[in-house]
């Protein structure tokens, strides 16, 4: 597991559980004895880090799951197109927003017409990271792209909330699509 800050919880809890860690980033990855192992790649830092991160990934043979807004590699929302991009050395997995509400615009045209879907991921403010309050704009631009090219519809739209309420609300979305063309029967 890789990360930047000595202090992250999330480095000492796998640190714990015998897992290989470095504070040190993509610099740090690249000088631990497993890398040479390492055949697929998570990146869950930030659309900005993940461009430069994928270049190192890419030029050691990496396979790269990208977690981030970043969009190098195609959209991938597995309950629609998972089979589309096996050979892909970077997919890109949208964001959390679009993985909940893209199925249910696939689906809506796959009978009918969309030409225009809106989502909006609420979420608990306390589950976003830096990485999606950095990303807050690649988020929205991500994930309308992909509510297109993945989703069907013509136009796309995302709007996310960060919800600061307490206890933490579970993550919820809406999904909005104007259809033509379909029986309602």
């Amino acid at each position: 597991m890789v990360g930047i800050d000595p202090q992250s919880e999330g480095l000492e809890r796998a640190r714990n559980h015998g897992v290989a860690t470095t504070d040190d980033g993509i610099d740090g990855f690249q000088c631990m004895s497993v890398y040479p192992e390492v055949r697929i790649v998570f990146d869950a830092t930030s659309a900005y880090a993940h461009k430069k991160h994928d270049e190192v990934l890419q030029r050691d043979g990496k396979r790269v799951v990208d977690l981030t807004p970043a969009a190098i590699g195609p959209f991938t929302v597995p309950a629609v197109n998972m089979t589309h991009h096996g050979g892909a050395t970077n997919v890109n997995m949208v964001t959390c927003g679009g993985q909940a509400t893209i199925p249910m615009v696939a689906a809506v045209s796959q009978v009918a017409r969309v030409p225009y879907a809106e989502i909006v991921a609420s979420v608990s403010s306390r589950s976003a990271g830096p990485g999606t309050r950095a990303n807050i704009d690649e988020f929205t631009r991500t994930t309308a792209r992909a509510i297109e090219v993945v989703g069907g519809a013509e136009k796309g739209k995302a709007i996310i909330i960060l919800n600061p309420a307490e206890p933490p609300m579970m993550m919820r979305d809406t999904v909005f699509t104007l259809s033509e063309g379909a029986d309602e029967d």
